[in-house]
This record gives structure tokens, sequence and C-alpha cells, in this order.
């Protein structure tokens, strides 16, 4: 998988904007961030998984994904080894972390009673 097919994989996904920061290529939904290319190195990218989802890809691809070092990797964020990744799986993992970071609809009021 090389960055390039990251990159369109994560620009297909509804609303994804690309943008950057601290030197590194990012994909984000409004202003919240879900992936990440170049992190730690050229050959890794990012994925802001749950904990629970991160548990679920490590367990199956660990040749693929692998905790982030520190206290990101312990709330879920996720390197993905780009020479690793097939489309397919990337793909889900790239909508995981999409969704768990996009805006939720605003709740609905309460219908006002009246006076």
């Amino acid at each position: 998988m090389s960055a390039d097919r990251f990159r369109r994989i994560a620009l297909d996904l509804p609303e994804v904007v690309e943008g950057a920061h601290h030197g590194t290529t990012d994909f984000r939904v409004g202003k919240r961030i879900f992936a990440t290319l170049g992190y730690p190195d050229q050959d890794w990218g990012m994925v802001k998984l749950t904990p629970e989802q991160q548990a679920m890809v490590v367990e199956a691809e660990p040749e693929v994904f692998r905790p982030v070092p520190g206290g990101w990797g312990k709330s879920g964020s996720t390197n993905v080894r780009l020479a690793k990744v097939d489309q397919v799986t990337l793909r889900s993992a790239l909508k995981m972390a999409r969704n768990n970071i996009a805006v939720k609809p605003a709740k609905k009021g309460r219908a006002k009673q009246p006076i």
C-alpha cells in the first residue's frame, strides 16, 4: 500500500478533507482528525480507533496494526504498516476511525408544554 493509495481511500469517505499538523498529513471531518500519514515515519499511517477496536485489529492482523507507543496508543491510536495492509483492511479501519470522530447530529429537544 502506498501513501497515495492511503490518501485516496481516506478522501473517498464522506466529508473528509486533508490537512497537516506537526509535519504529517492528516485526514479529518470538520476539525477532528481521524487518521494521519507519516507517523512515526513514512512506512506508517495512523488511525484513531477506540481501545476495543484497536485490540480487535491488533489481534486479527498483528503484522499490520500496532498501538501507537505511549498514552495515545492506550486511548486507541493505532499505527498501520503501509507495506503490509491491503485495501479492504485499510478501508475498514479508516471507516471505523472516521465514524468514531464524525460529528453526531444534535439531539432533538423536548416539545415545550403550553403554559
